[in-house]
């Protein structure tokens, strides 16, 4: 089970998941986890995500 969407969109904007971390101020490792659907993470990097990819949160948090 992973964040697919989320996944997706990072993809689509063409960035590597060091380059969202960075740009969450969170390690590449913590993003992972978030990515892969380990951990939730804040609602504030939900926020950031959210106005990165253009793409409602409640999409990006979906697990499939």
């Amino acid at each position: 089970m992973a964040r697919e969407n989320l996944k997706k969109a990072r993809r689509d904007a063409g960035m590597t998941q060091q380059q969202v971390a960075e740009y969450l101020g969170i390690t590449e490792q913590h993003y992972q986890r978030i990515e892969y659907g380990t951990t939730i993470g804040k609602i504030t990097l939900w926020d950031k995500l959210e106005d990165l990819f253009n793409v409602h949160q409640r999409k990006l948090r979906e697990i499939l």
